[in-house]
Formats: structure tokens, C-alpha cells, sequence
């Protein structure tokens, strides 16, 4: 009898350690949804997160929706980092004076007159520290700055670890890199 509960016990042993194969490990890296905030009078038109994209967003403006995903670590680290580039309109509200008809041909000239003025940019930019992956939050700040969090908090909550007022002014001149 014992030998039979030895083969059992045996088995079972194998058993479990094969079977934990089959267990799927824990993910290293996953996909974040990335929403953007943007603090200045500019209108962000794209940006994008290591090559993910997120949305446009109004001058002073932020959400636009999530987009997804930016993927980063599950567990932050020292030194972690995103690159983001975007697309920036610094004269969003020119339009009101662009010739009439819609699209008639000195619109469609004053169209491209205006996007030929847009601005693009790209940093790599420091992630805020995190306990837990959650949404990407960007912010676009004067100056062609950008803050970068990636955690469970919500802007406006005491923990979020950025308070910037939603309407920040461009100085007259910008601090250079």
C-alpha cells in the first residue's frame, strides 16, 4: 500500500511541476490608452506616444478621447522614458479670415499658407513615477515642453503627481535646451 501511495504522490509531483508550464507568465510590458492635455493657446493636431498615436486636441484643451496604446513597462523604473512627437498649430483660430467661398481656390491657398506653419516636435520625455500601469497622460506645456505620467491617478486628484493650471501662457521668451 505505501508503495502505491509513493507512485501516487510520485505522479502527482510530476504532474504539478508539468503543469506549470502551462501557466502563462506575467506580462512584462502592456498596452496603456494615451490621452492627451493641452495647456497652451496651440492646438495639438496628432502626437503620438512611442509610435502610438494619440488625439488632436483644441487649445487649452485635453481628453479628446483615449487612444490606444502606448506600451509600456507594468512596473516603473528609473530612467523609464516615452518619446513623443506631435504636430502643433500655433495659429488655430486664423481660419475666421481666410478668403470666402469654403474651399474655393484662394481658400484652398490660404489653407496652405496656414499648415505651412505648423510646428513638429518630438522629446523623450521622463515617466512620472507609478505603482500600477494605467492611462498615459501627456501634457503639452509652453515652451515645447511635455510631461508624461502613466499611472491610475486622474489630473485634478491630490496624488497625480502634476498640477499644472489648465491655461498657461508662452513666455516671451522660452528657456533654451
Amino acid at each position: 500500500m505505501s508503495r502505491v501511495l509513493i507512485r501516487v504522490l510520485w505522479l502527482m509531483l510530476i504532474s504539478g511541476l508539468a503543469l506549470q508550464g502551462c501557466t502563462p507568465p506575467k506580462p512584462v510590458r502592456l498596452g496603456a490608452p494615451i490621452e492627451g492635455y493641452s495647456h497652451t493657446s496651440a492646438a495639438i493636431n496628432w502626437f503620438s506616444v512611442n509610435g502610438a498615436g494619440g488625439p488632436n486636441l483644441a487649445p487649452y484643451g485635453y481628453g479628446g478621447g483615449q487612444n490606444c496604446c502606448a506600451s509600456l513597462p507594468v512596473k516603473w523604473h528609473p530612467g523609464l522614458t516615452v518619446v513623443v512627437e506631435w504636430e502643433k498649430d500655433p495659429n488655430v483660430y486664423d481660419s475666421i479670415n481666410w478668403p470666402k467661398p469654403r474651399y474655393s481656390d484662394a481658400w484652398s491657398k490660404a489653407a496652405r499658407e496656414h499648415q505651412a506653419k505648423y510646428t513638429r516636435h518630438r522629446a523623450v520625455v521622463p515617466v512620472a513615477r507609478y505603482e500600477r500601469l494605467g492611462v498615459v497622460n501627456v501634457h503639452f506645456l509652453p515652451c515645447n515642453q511635455v510631461a508624461v505620467t502613466a499611472g491610475l491617478m486622474m489630473p485634478g486628484t491630490p496624488k497625480y503627481p502634476f498640477h499644472f493650471p489648465q491655461k498657461m501662457q508662452e513666455p516671451a521668451t522660452c528657456p533654451q535646451p
